[in-house]
């Protein structure tokens, strides 16, 4: 699916969409409503994006590349940032409740079995970002492992369930320092 090129009435469905799906979900924003909000007749939806499964993907590859583009941009253009920050800055970036990542970790929960070429966008970014938090832990500690990029992941996402939760994130900075406070002391 590259070079995905849509018109501009398309991605202001786009836009609209993910920010209904990111405060009500996935399967509670239907067509009739997705249509009703934009203002687009039913059938210049289905010309535009052919289905629902279709559309959900669409709306995570947008926000996964929005996504990935705040990644790169904190990881390579950060001249000046230590690792240390920098990883700091990914944390905070995807533990925003209010931030881009938020969907796709919704959609791996809402989607997987009624939408699964949609939910492999989300798996795909996970991967991804895995690789980039693995890049500048090697940076920060040149022994750090895959898993311990996994492990910083798991801690975005606990972060996220805690904040939803509980309405706090006071844990997850502490968390963080701990975990890379341990990634200096131990391996």
């Amino acid at each position: 699916m590259r070079n995905l090129v849509l018109p501009v009435r398309a991605i202001q469905v786009i836009n609209t969409s993910i920010d209904l799906f990111h405060h009500h979900g996935f399967h509670t924003v239907g067509i009739d409503r997705i249509v009703k909000e934009c203002g687009i007749p039913k059938a210049t939806f289905y010309n535009y994006f052919h289905s629902k499964e279709r559309f959900i993907e669409i709306c995570l590859i947008v926000q996964k590349e929005r996504l990935k583009e705040k990644v790169v941009s904190i990881a390579e253009y950060g001249q000046g940032t230590s690792a240390k920050d920098k990883l700091k800055s990914l944390y905070h970036l995807h533990t925003d409740v209010d931030g881009l990542y938020y969907l796709l970790f919704k959609a791996i929960f809402e989607i997987k079995l009624t939408y699964s070429k949609a939910y492999q966008v989300a798996i795909k970014y996970r991967t991804w970002l895995i690789n980039e938090v693995y890049s500048q832990l090697r940076v920060f500690k040149t022994d750090a492992t895959f898993q311990d990029a996994k492990l910083f992941l798991y801690m975005i996402e606990g972060a996220i369930i805690q904040l939803l939760s509980s309405g706090q994130a006071d844990e997850s900075e502490r968390v963080l320092d701990c975990f890379l406070i341990s990634m200096i002391n131990h391996h």
